[in-house]
């Protein structure tokens, strides 16, 4: 049985619908400037403000934290345009991508532990956007604060919170079942709106503290101070590289509709590595001006506009929070997740419903407590999901360019009895590497949580999760496939689909 597909693509309907097919010709029209607009509606956003605020905030200089997000988002370039190329190439999604280095039904794998982070970056990002507007109604009703509960009091939610939250849960809902084109056009036209939101925070900070100067005094020294040039690595640029350390492998979901690898690879070198430098230079210098103005150092946007000037001043900061939010949530966190449930089960599970499953997980996830505080988002949350993904990223790649040299039988990855059924649907090599990889990060994340006394190599180990998990995983399953010899690789003349635009 097949299921219905474009290109004349011969295609299991167990391993196919609509939504994981390849795109054909006519659905690529994103341009270089459409890919660069992606990167700034995402990096423009208050986890970007706070990745650098909150390390300002617990005593690092705002050289060190910009100087770690600056040089993490150039590392993470790099995979983020390897891993964008077979999108653009072959058309096909992040999930269906999966299937060449973990097998058509192993990749379930890979993609499940992608939409599992997803949905908790979307629960956080809405949890933001809705703490937003609470603080924007709660100027114009100050009563909203002291709603009855309706929450058991162990949520550590008021009702006012929680109805802002599902009133945002709701808008991010209603945009994302809209499809790509709907996003495509968040994007593109919410990012000019975003950079001047955060300039005018900037420009305030500035007057009110006296200048550049008084703005950007760091810090006396502490115990938790990261200083001199150690302050760009371990953990600071671990979290900044793990950051987007889930959009690296989910990339093609995007790229997929990319004109050109021109336009794939100099939009997103255009789009992400400035505007993070950007926004985060603007986080930890307002972090720095709030001494200067309120006599203690506020990282949180959210509490810091609520404090700015009167209610039009808070109405305006807080919508432009709210549509920060958006542009970043519905792109990051719902398309990939929405792609890797459906490939679970494409016969039961269309790209929507997909969306739905990945809203009501990101409430389940209690997102309020995931970024309670700088320790817990940095340190547990960031570096956490980082030792998940970047063995999986180092597995990806590995595979694409090293082994197979960029070249895929589009049409075996979907088929059950294809090159890329391995053993039962399964490739073990990628299954081992994807558990070494994992395997040394596992006490220091233990010890992240406080659950045991790790040792200082351990907790070293873990401050480099993301590179650690990689290169071994990239290492175990180089060597994995070699010696097993299962590495088929179509020859030129086959390996793209009747239709699809290739262009290297």
């Amino acid at each position: 049985m097949s299921a219905s597909a474009p290109q004349n693509l011969a295609a299991d309907a167990r391993l196919a619908n609509a939504d994981l097919l390849p795109v054909d010709e006519s659905q690529r029209t994103w341009s270089l400037w459409n890919m660069a607009a992606l990167w700034v509606g995402m990096a423009i956003t208050i986890p970007t403000y706070t990745l650098a605020s909150s390390l300002v905030a617990r005593g690092w200089t705002w050289q060190a934290a910009v100087g770690s997000v600056v040089l993490g988002n150039l590392i993470v370039l790099i995979p983020i345009a390897l891993i964008s190329h077979a999108g653009t190439r072959y058309g096909i999604p992040f999930p269906v991508l999966t299937r060449a280095s973990f097998g058509v039904f192993g990749a379930n794998v890979p993609a499940l532990l992608r939409a599992v982070v997803a949905c908790g970056w979307f629960g956080i990002q809405t949890w933001i956007g809705g703490f937003a507007i609470f603080k924007l109604l709660e100027v114009m009703w100050p009563g909203i604060a002291a709603l009855p509960a309706i929450l058991p009091g162990w949520m550590g939610l008021g009702t006012g919170e929680f109805l802002c939250f599902m009133f945002f849960w709701a808008i991010n809902l209603w945009i994302a079942l809209r499809g790509m084109e709907s996003i495509k056009f968040l994007e593109t036209y919410g990012s000019p709106f975003l950079l001047a939101v955060g300039i005018a925070l900037f420009a305030w900070a500035w007057i009110r503290s006296g200048g550049l100067g008084p703005m950007l005094v760091n810090p006396p020294a502490t115990g938790e101070t990261h200083a001199g040039v150690t302050a760009v690595f371990g953990a600071g640029l671990t979290s900044a590289v793990a950051f987007w350390g889930t959009m690296a492998l989910s990339i093609p979901d995007f790229s997929r509709y990319a004109k050109s690898q021109r336009d794939q690879i100099v939009g997103q070198a255009l789009g992400l590595p400035a505007t993070m430098a950007l926004f985060s230079f603007i986080g930890a210098a307002v972090t720095s001006a709030t001494v200067v103005i309120f006599g203690t150092r506020i990282a949180d946007p959210v509490e810091l506009m609520s404090r700015i000037g009167g209610p039009i001043t808070v109405i305006i900061a807080m919508f432009g929070l709210a549509v920060a939010t958006l542009t970043t949530n519905i792109a990051a966190n719902v398309v990939a997740p929405a792609n890797g449930f459906s490939n679970v089960a494409p016969t039961k599970i269309s790209f929507k419903t997909g969306v739905l499953i990945t809203a009501i997980i990101g409430i389940l996830m209690m997102p309020w407590r995931l970024y309670s505080d700088a320790a817990a988002y940095i340190f547990t949350w960031l570096i956490g999901y980082g030792a998940l993904l970047g063995p999986v990223a180092g597995i990806m790649i590995t595979d694409y360019f090293l082994l197979r040299r960029h070249r895929l039988d589009v049409e075996a990855l979907y088929q059950r009895d294809g090159i890329y059924a391995y053993h039962r649907g399964v490739n073990w090599v990628a299954m081992v590497a994807l558990v070494l990889g994992v395997a040394p990060n596992i006490p220091g994340f233990l010890g992240a949580l406080e659950v045991v006394e790790v040792s200082s190599l351990m907790q070293g180990i873990y401050d480099w999760a993301w590179f650690v998990g990689f290169a071994i995983a990239a290492l175990v399953y180089v060597i994995g496939m070699k010696v097993a010899g299962d590495v088929p690789i179509p020859s030129p003349a086959t390996a793209p689909v009747s239709g699809v635009t290739v262009d290297d």
